[in-house]
């Protein structure tokens, strides 16, 4: 076979593989929207169809105001925003201490790093509630909340997460990239270790901080069991316990108000996205370039 033959062979096998992985995403994402525009009955009937015969747009406003979601809405953005935040911010400052701070042990330091994203999340979920429990966080009051409720609440949701493992080492193996002679030119000028940081290393490696970032908050937004596990009150709680809150105890629900919850909590998600791929887009491009 020719050069010319298996390039093209290879182009045709990539566009199946795009297809199927197309097909896999795109098809429940399509059901979803139509499954949020249908009225309950159109689930049990015999013959269901695909596109909806009453488009029902009322389900988004019946989400809205049944779930409460404005509530569980500022409680999702902000633990989201605090916990993405912190999470990028020690895996910057770490992984540029792993990668151009000489300190002896470092590489042991790595290592414990390795270890620890092999740890499931399941193993550490008694002693993080002990340790916010010790801190005075959890909020078991019912009633009005106050600011300083709140504020207990999202530190309980927010610290066990802010320094996940995984962002530090995919920075750092990002920064390894990075010459050293941008960081002994910066030394040259006078700069210390947080003005090379801010000044050199984070504009050069913004597409693998946007992507810790992106998968940061997808991970924090998406978050159910911990946000359940810490959280008494229903004023504390976030979206995703809202939607599960939706069905009864049998696991029954008015689906198309419920798939119309899961539109309005997925957006935000959509919309970061949207946002951030052109970083992640130019990550992968510089990374290709690099190689």
């Amino acid at each position: 076979m020719g050069i010319a033959a298996q390039r093209q062979l290879n182009q045709i096998i990539g566009y199946i593989g795009m297809t199927v992985l197309v097909v896999l995403i795109g098809v429940p994402l399509l059901w979803l929207i139509s499954g949020s525009m249908k009225t309950n009955t159109e689930y049990f009937t015999a013959n269901p169809t695909f596109v909806p015969q009453a488009i029902q747009l009322s389900n988004f406003v019946r989400a809205w105001v049944q779930g409460n979601f404005g509530n569980y809405y500022v409680n999702s953005i902000g633990t989201t925003l605090l916990g993405a935040g912190a999470e990028v911010i020690m895996a910057v400052t770490t992984a540029y201490a792993l990668v151009f701070l000489r300190v002896p042990g470092r590489n042991f330091f790595f290592v414990m790093l390795l270890v620890a994203l092999m740890v499931p999340e399941q193993v550490v979920i008694i002693p993080n509630f002990l340790t916010v429990g010790e801190m005075g966080l959890l909020v078991t009051t019912s009633g009005d909340l106050s600011f300083a409720d709140y504020v207990r609440g999202w530190l309980a949701i927010v610290l066990p997460g802010a320094s996940i493992a995984f962002g530090t080492f995919l920075l750092r193996q990002y920064f390894r990239t990075i010459p050293q002679d941008l960081i002994d030119a910066a030394k040259v000028d006078g700069a210390n270790h947080l003005t090379t940081l801010m000044n050199v290393v984070a504009p050069v490696a913004t597409p693998a901080i946007a992507t810790t970032a992106l998968l940061s908050f997808t991970a924090k937004w998406n978050e159910y069991l911990w946000p359940l596990i810490v959280t008494f009150v229903d004023q504390l709680r976030t979206l995703p316990i809202a939607l599960r809150r939706m069905l009864d105890a049998e696991g029954n629900a008015e689906w198309g108000v419920v798939m119309a919850a899961a539109i309005l909590i997925v957006l935000p998600v959509i919309a970061v996205f949207l946002y951030a791929q052109r970083y992640v887009v130019d990550g992968l491009a510089s990374g290709a370039v690099k190689g």
